[in-house]
């Protein structure tokens, strides 16, 4: 990992398309040692601008969903699958998201989540390795294997979603409700841990 310093991306040229359309490369951001990651597609035009993933709209149902279960932002790591912004906010394609997969992995191994939550259609499908059905899979856990390890990994619809379909926001707050409580709850993060060693 020639181009990453711990979680952070620090120069790539893998996805000339990529390169061209980002202002900036955009990591992952929130603790190094937390229980739950967020993992969404790809940064959009406003998270290209800002440098941080999930920062729009849908970054404001997410922090709200948070809040609800007692969690701040700052108590979780959000990151993307793709950490480059795609040109007019298009999907990633599977070449781009297999090139920026090792960077995922390596975050996720150094971070060592209780549980990884895929935010939308895209990552989980691309974190699975199969086709979803994310509005009737969503609330599901199942483990899989990211990198070299075994992760336990939650089904989200995109918080998006609940923007444009009020019904989804129920079945959105209640997938952030399990995670919460599969990551220990209520920012407990740090302190869960201390018990293990």
């Amino acid at each position: 990992m020639e181009q990453m310093d711990g979680t952070t991306v620090t120069a790539c040229e893998r996805c000339p398309e990529l390169c061209d359309s980002r202002s900036r490369i955009v990591n992952g951001v929130g603790p190094e040692d937390t229980d739950i990651v967020f993992v969404g597609e790809a940064p959009g035009a406003t998270e290209d601008e800002r440098g941080e993933p999930f920062v729009g709209r849908s970054g404001d149902v997410l922090d709200d969903a948070l809040r609800d279960v007692g969690l701040a932002r700052a108590d979780v790591r959000i990151t993307n699958c793709v950490r480059c912004r795609p040109p007019e906010n298009r999907d990633p394609t599977n070449e781009e998201l297999d090139n920026c997969k090792p960077y995922l992995e390596r975050e996720l191994e150094l971070i060592d989540p209780e549980i990884v939550v895929t935010l939308g259609k895209v990552p989980s499908e691309h974190v699975l390795g199969r086709s979803v059905g994310i509005t009737s899979e969503a609330g599901r856990v199942e483990d899989v294997r990211i990198g070299g390890s075994s992760r336990r990994v939650l089904l989200s619809v995109h918080p998006a979603a609940t923007l444009y379909d009020r019904s989804q926001r129920d079945t959105f707050d209640e997938t952030i409700a399990t995670a919460a409580d599969l990551g220990g709850s209520g920012g407990s993060g740090g302190q869960a841990r201390l018990g293990e060693y």
